[in-house]
């Protein structure tokens, strides 16, 4: 019995129950985007870690076992993306899923959801960080944030960079294997600057005027619609530009309801535009 008749995208996540982020976000996406939306649980949520209280299952010592029946059913993936792990195993787990899926075309997208505001997330070690700086040579495109950058490239944080030095440490981040990297949710004055990177030569700063707050799940939104257009065949400049548009879309939408910052963006109603 053939599985493998669609184009499939293994993602590597947690899932909230509430509060539009990780698998819950990536789902919808990559579905409306053609693609069957395969996933591994990192671990349960009933709303994510933004909220005062919530119910929390570890995943860990389930996911080599469910990762099995996977190889069993010989299911193959044009595409593998991961986001946030929370342990050294967890990653050591997802190091060992790419070395056992990747296929000649299969493309892997790696978004290290490792920090933001020049912070690393509490649940993220110096060991962990270390660990994830070996994950990232796997990636053909690398997602991270600036901050996330920041730790990858051994780079001190601050508010401003300038573009050279952005495009510096994009270059840095190549190195390490990645052929296109973007780094997002660069803070502009008035607009939010994506970094688009390519070892083919390509450079250039994608800026979107910004609008209404900061909330969750966006970062999960780009990554998601980055990893689809890559297994579609999209260029990454013209998918980074149609993420950044998607995104503002969603906040606007979001303004209208005036729902809490925990809750995410109200995807659900402009979802039809995305392409």
């Amino acid at each position: 019995m053939n599985h493998n008749l669609q184009k499939k995208i293994a993602v590597i996540n947690d899932f909230s129950g509430f509060g539009r982020c990780s698998i819950a976000v990536s789902l919808p996406i990559i579905s409306h985007m053609k693609i069957q939306c395969s996933n591994v649980v990192t671990s349960v949520f009933s709303n994510h870690t933004g909220f005062e209280k919530f119910f929390f299952e570890d995943y860990t010592d389930k996911m080599q076992d469910y990762i099995d029946m996977w190889k069993y059913l010989d299911l193959q993936f044009e595409g593998i993306y991961s986001g946030f792990l929370g342990s050294k195993k967890q990653i050591k787990i997802v190091e060992k899923f790419i070395k056992d899926f990747k296929k000649e075309n299969t493309k892997i997208i790696i978004d290290p959801v490792m920090g933001d505001n020049g912070r690393p997330y509490p649940t993220y070690t110096k060991e962990m960080c270390e660990e994830m700086k070996e994950l990232v040579c796997y990636a053909d495109i690398l997602t991270p944030n600036v901050t996330e950058a920041c730790i990858l490239t051994d780079t001190p944080y601050r508010e401003k960079f300038k573009n050279s030095e952005l495009y510096a440490m994009a270059e840095k981040l190549s190195e390490k294997g990645a052929s296109k990297i973007v780094i997002s949710g660069v803070k502009m004055e008035n607009y939010i600057g994506n970094v688009v990177y390519e070892k083919n030569g390509i450079k250039k700063i994608i800026r979107m005027k910004k609008v209404g707050m900061e909330r969750s799940g966006t970062g999960d939104i780009f990554a998601s619609i980055i990893a689809a257009d890559c297994v579609n065949g999209v260029d990454l400049e013209t998918s980074v530009k149609k993420a950044g548009s998607f995104i503002k879309k969603c906040i606007i939408a979001t303004e209208k309801y005036q729902v809490p910052k925990t809750d995410g963006v109200c995807f659900e109603e402009v979802l039809y535009t995305l392409k």
